[in-house]
């Protein structure tokens, strides 16, 4: 199973959830995906889709995860992090309205940087990142390492609301 996070801040990301649905319909994901897409609103018959999930239910959908597909935010990159799953990661982008700037960028950049993850500049190689991934091997996350990234994450999400 494939897990989505789109957070829970109050801003859609549509174009990841179209990128997903087509990497559906092309056959590279052949599992079933399960999206925690928050307030961004999609209908789709190829993916289960939820608003918000509880926490402890989220935990053991992340557990019981293959790949995590998610959004630029440092809370869902580290829970996925943490139970050493593989992680592709999109940042949201301010010119598409998705968030008030592209704080987004530099923490998936970060990341991707460290081998922790898969990061996506451009959502529309999600694809190519999913076949990439089969091959990946994350280097092991530890706690505490990135909390200044945690902290300006945060000033920025405080700073624009």
């Amino acid at each position: 199973m494939i897990l989505v996070l789109l957070g829970t801040q109050n801003n859609e990301f549509v174009r990841l959830l179209k990128e997903v649905e087509k990497s559906i319909e092309n056959k590279t994901i052949t599992e079933e995906v399960i999206v925690q897409s928050g307030f961004t609103k999609y209908e789709s018959e190829k993916m289960k889709i939820f608003d918000m999930i509880p926490k402890d239910e989220l935990i053991n959908l992340v557990k019981k995860s293959s790949l995590i597909i998610t959004h630029g935010g440092v809370g869902s990159i580290q829970m996925a992090l943490q139970e050493n799953k593989k992680v592709i990661a999109v940042p949201r982008k301010a010119k598409y309205h998705e968030h008030v700037n592209d704080h987004q960028c530099q923490i998936v950049k970060n990341f991707d940087e460290k081998g922790y993850l898969i990061g996506v500049e451009d959502v529309q190689n999600l694809n190519e990142s999913l076949k990439k991934v089969k091959d990946f091997i994350p280097v092991k996350y530890k706690k505490g390492e990135n909390d200044i990234i945690t902290i300006v994450d945060n000033f920025l999400e405080n700073l624009f609301k």
